[in-house]
């Protein structure tokens, strides 16, 4: 069990990071992030969303500002910080290793961890224990890596396009085995574009363009902000920030001046943002 002795698990400091220091990934972000949500991370394929778990986890170091991640300094590399937090990689990894002996062999690396916890994630996400780990399908080994994950009960858990190789059935017990695990003294934090996948799942949206934090907002802030509706035509409507033409008129985000209730659309939120940060800006701040 965790005491939060302070709420604050992610504190990034004016960050700035690039592969060529000609150009910049990213360029003097800050952003605090807390335990009790679901956050998912969006932005454009080579936005830098997967270099940003990086330097969480630090297999990336900042080239200035700095990282805090449960009070420790990631590129330091610690144990005791390795503890608190699990990073799944898009592109997973398991060695010619049984279910049994891979647990065996990473599992003394997290004091949380529960056996039996495991057992039961394995059985909830399918996974067939056919020998051999490399022998499953990469949909199998991603989900047997989520269960493991899960099983460790770590602090801070961090996954990049959790989704990707998985099937429709497997998209769902994913999503189900997500909220069954969530608490409040944890923090979970997605980088996705599949965004659909895990609309319903998210609770707080953060989404980066162009090395700079666009918006932070969870989504009833968001839905008390924005308003997402179908309308015939978009003339005389103030502040739209994007429009979609459909069979009937248009899907639209604008501005939610007459305190309308809508259901967010990640997908149009994410357009919103990117396409008018300005006017976004103005609307959130």
């Amino acid at each position: 069990m965790y005491y939060l002795t302070n709420t604050l698990i992610i504190q990034i400091n004016n960050l700035s990071f690039g592969y060529d220091k000609k150009k910049l990934l990213y360029e003097g972000l800050s952003l605090n992030i807390k335990p009790g949500s679901i956050y998912g991370l969006l932005g454009k394929n080579g936005a830098g969303k997967s270099t940003l778990l990086k330097n969480m986890i630090g297999l990336l170091f900042p080239t200035k500002g700095s990282i805090s991640v449960n009070g420790f300094t990631p590129k330091k590399r610690l144990p005791s910080f390795l503890e608190t937090i699990y990073f799944i990689p898009e592109e997973v990894y398991v060695p010619p290793l049984t279910v049994s002996n891979y647990m065996k062999l990473f599992s003394p690396f997290y004091p949380h961890f529960d056996e039996a916890k495991f057992a039961t994630y394995l059985e909830q996400l399918d996974v067939k224990d056919k020998g051999k780990l490399n022998t499953l399908s990469f949909g199998q080994q991603k989900k047997f890596i989520i269960a493991f994950a899960l099983a460790c009960n770590t602090r801070v858990l961090l996954l990049d396009e959790p989704t990707n190789g998985l099937d429709i059935p497997s998209k769902i017990r994913f999503r189900k085995l997500i909220s069954s695990v969530f608490s409040e003294d944890k923090m979970i934090f997605i980088s996705t574009h599949q965004i659909r996948d895990l609309e319903n799942l998210i609770d707080k949206v953060i989404i980066v363009d162009n090395g700079q934090l666009l918006l932070n907002a969870s989504i009833s802030d968001i839905a008390d902000k924005l308003c997402f509706k179908s309308v015939g035509s978009i003339a005389g409507i103030e502040k739209v920030l994007y429009a979609e033409a459909s069979l009937k008129g248009f899907s639209i985000v604008a501005a939610n001046t007459a305190q309308e209730d809508s259901k967010v659309n990640l997908e149009h939120l994410f357009n919103a943002i990117t396409e008018n940060p300005v006017m976004a800006k103005e609307i959130f701040n």
